[in-house]
């Protein structure tokens, strides 16, 4: 079984309310055997266009999980506060 995971593309708009729903996160995850891989800048875009300023990277065991995360009463409780705190795409990706 392939890995799933979810790479989001985000633009904050309200730091402290961002810093909440990060805060926030790892507890949804944890239910899932979720890890997070990779937080930070977006130095340069090597090729095209990327508007948003920071990039995160989580790794579930499967794509399956990944979908379970996101749509859990855990995560969808935060995704109000996600909407307040920043602009947000998130991908879910499976490793081939």
């Amino acid at each position: 079984m392939s890995k799933g995971y979810v790479v989001g593309h985000i633009t904050v708009k309200d730091a402290d309310k961002w810093a909440e729903y990060r805060s926030r996160v790892p507890e949804t995850l944890a239910p899932w055997q979720a890890e997070l891989v990779f937080r930070g800048h977006q130095v340069a875009a090597f090729a095209g266009e990327s508007p948003h300023a920071d990039v995160v990277v989580i790794r579930f065991p499967s794509v399956a999980a990944a979908h379970g995360w996101f749509a859990s009463p855990a995560y969808q409780a935060l995704i109000p506060l996600r909407e307040q705190a920043a602009e947000v795409v998130l991908l879910n990706c499976e490793s081939v």
